[in-house]
């Protein structure tokens, strides 16, 4: 499909001379590089939902972030003479576009001990700032743990179903995908218990990807991007989305600690949210496969898309099983 660019920099930019590059992207969206004028952008095309409200929530809570006087930055979406920060493309898709400020940075390695503790800290300071202001509209995306909402194309039979009895593409998975409907089956008896824990505004995809770091060893981190999926939810879930991207990585056992007493050192959870975390874990490991089963039965990914999702699940269950006891262990001494 050709990419409708020279409409998205008009509606923006105007006639000003633009070049745009490829670069570092993720599964959800189209994100390209734009050089303008001796200013650079991220022009950023959705491609998991044609729903403007989303984006609308999206960006306010970045401008209200943006209000504050933060370590860190956050992406500033570029604003349109009728004030509107986004798009419609008008190639038939629905699909809407933006651009955002670019933030100089690097990928940070959270499997660097001091990198951890700096990401610790800046994820328990953006939890904190995010508990104090109030968007101009209510969420659109529902809390994690409540699955069957978050997820309307893939409620509970639908996974069911598909774990049982695999398309061919995916019968070499079926011991994998077993070992997950298992888990989300045993999850869902805890749900009611989460309900209970501390609410609030989160943005919920926080990982290595989703962070900048100045290129100096053990600097501060840089920026936060990616709040496409902000939404109201556990405060726990914030940094258990975190720890759910370091389970399996060399050097855990000085990583999550360092990462732990970063966020400690800010937000200090209750003993309920801090005993829920493993939990919470499951739960983003979960959430993930759910989502690229969608994606794959919407027909915007492939099957090979979703075999990696399903190995990187099942793999990663794995090892919380098998780190839970420490995982606990660490959480409760990260609230002394």
């Amino acid at each position: 499909m050709r990419l409708p660019y020279e409409f998205i920099l008009n509606a923006f930019l105007g006639d000003a001379p633009a070049t745009i590059s490829e670069g570092a992207s993720g599964y959800n969206n189209t994100t390209r590089y734009v050089q303008s004028q001796g200013a650079r952008y991220v022009l950023r095309i959705y491609e998991t939902h044609q729903d403007s409200s989303k984006i609308r929530f999206e960006h306010d809570v970045l401008l209200k972030l943006g209000e504050l006087r933060l370590p860190f930055r956050v992406p500033q979406p570029v604003r349109l003479p009728d004030g509107r920060s986004y798009v419609q493309l008008e190639d038939g898709t629905g699909r809407f576009a933006c651009l955002f400020l670019y933030i100089e940075g690097t990928r940070p390695d959270s499997r660097d001990p001091l990198t951890a503790g700096s990401v610790g800290e800046t994820v328990g300071r953006l939890s904190r700032a995010l508990a104090t202001i109030a968007p101009n509209q209510a969420p659109e995306y529902p809390p994690y743990y409540e699955m069957d909402l978050a997820h309307p194309s893939c409620d509970s039979e639908t996974i069911r179903r598909f774990c049982c009895n695999p398309p061919a593409e995916f019968e070499e998975l079926a011991e994998e995908l077993a070992s997950i409907r298992s888990e989300l089956e045993d999850f869902r008896s805890v749900i009611p218990a989460l309900r209970g824990l501390p609410h609030q505004l989160v943005h919920g995809d926080i990982n290595d990807s989703n962070l900048l770091a100045s290129p100096e060893y053990g600097n501060p981190i840089e920026a936060v991007l990616d709040f496409e999926f902000a939404t109201r939810d556990l405060r726990a879930m914030e940094p258990a989305v975190v720890l759910s991207g370091m389970l399996e990585s060399e050097g855990l056992e000085e990583t999550i600690p360092a990462f732990l007493a970063g966020f400690s050192g800010v937000v200090r959870l209750t003993e309920p949210e801090a005993l829920a975390i493993p939990q919470l874990i499951r739960l983003r490991k979960l959430d993930v496969f759910v989502h690229f089963l969608g994606r794959y039965r919407d027909g915007v990914d492939r099957a090979e898309v979703l075999q990696e999702q399903v190995a990187d699940a099942a793999s990663g269950l794995a090892a919380l099983r098998k780190q839970e006891p420490r995982l606990l262990e660490w959480c409760r001494a990260g609230m002394e």
